[in-house]
């Protein structure tokens, strides 16, 4: 095949990967919106109530997680919830942050030194929701009182076995469950020619699907006459002092400013 059929097949794979993509998020906005509607309520109820809100994702998941914090047109109060060694692979070999996920008691020692607190809300994020580390973590964020919101692929848990020693998985234990629709395995294409599925689609749904929950909350805030504390970018004129506004009413309940 020449440059000209080469270049024809990459850009039909590369139009297959945003056509799964945009499937995907098709079936979000009309299958998922009662429960992004019940996680934007959960959310609003906690801001409202005086509470703190986290987010935390391991992997590839911490993206998702990632993505909610200091950004310019989401909630101020949203804290990211790190563990050592797992929010992504920044450490030394990659795969120390899978082994991790696996390790008991790590979730409730991590927890028990957090800021976390009854009254908080955590976002919860495991493709999978397998590993002993979400479980463990949604397990003993419940038994704080904190309210929980899991954000998993619900195929998994018919098509793989737990790992925690309860035998359950994360959605098991959350007081509301997103669905990302995820296919076990994660890639969404495949080639006669390619031994492997390729293209993985988790983190740009998984991120749209929270963005759904955020500007639900927001909308829900302002139905009650509260103004959402969001975030400006700064590089818009008078974004850093809208910020600073921000940062010093909400001070007592935003972690990364500290």
């Amino acid at each position: 095949m020449g440059e000209t059929g080469s270049a024809t097949r990459n850009d039909k794979l590369s139009g297959q990967f945003l056509d799964a993509a945009i499937g995907l998020l098709q079936r979000l906005r009309d299958e998922e919106g009662e429960a992004i509607t019940a996680a934007g309520a959960l959310l609003a109820d906690t801001v409202a109530s005086g509470g703190r809100l986290f987010a935390f994702g391991a992997g590839h998941s911490s993206l998702a997680a990632q993505d909610l914090v200091y950004r310019a047109g989401g909630l101020a109060l949203m804290n990211l919830l790190t563990v050592p060694g797992v929010v992504g692979v920044d450490v030394m070999p990659a795969t120390l942050g899978s082994a991790l996920e696996r390790v008991d008691g790590l979730a409730s020692t991590v927890l028990g030194c957090s800021p976390l607190r009854a009254g908080d809300a955590l976002v919860i994020i495991s493709l999978s929701g397998r590993n002993t580390l979400p479980v463990e973590m949604a397990l003993t964020a419940r038994s704080m009182g904190v309210k929980v919101i899991g954000v998993t692929s619900v195929a998994y848990t018919t098509s793989t076995k737990p790992r925690h020693s309860s035998g359950t998985f994360l959605k098991d234990h959350c007081d509301v469950v997103l669905d990302s629709k995820i296919a076990v395995g994660d890639a969404v294409l495949s080639l006669d020619t390619v031994p492997a599925p390729f293209a993985p689609a988790s983190t740009v749904v998984t991120s749209a699907l929270l963005q759904a929950v955020m500007a639900t909350a927001a909308g829900a805030l302002a139905e009650r006459g509260i103004e959402p504390p969001l975030l400006r970018s700064g590089n818009v004129d008078g974004g850093l002092e809208w910020n600073e506004r921000v940062f010093e009413e909400y001070g007592e309940r935003i972690f990364y400013r500290q």
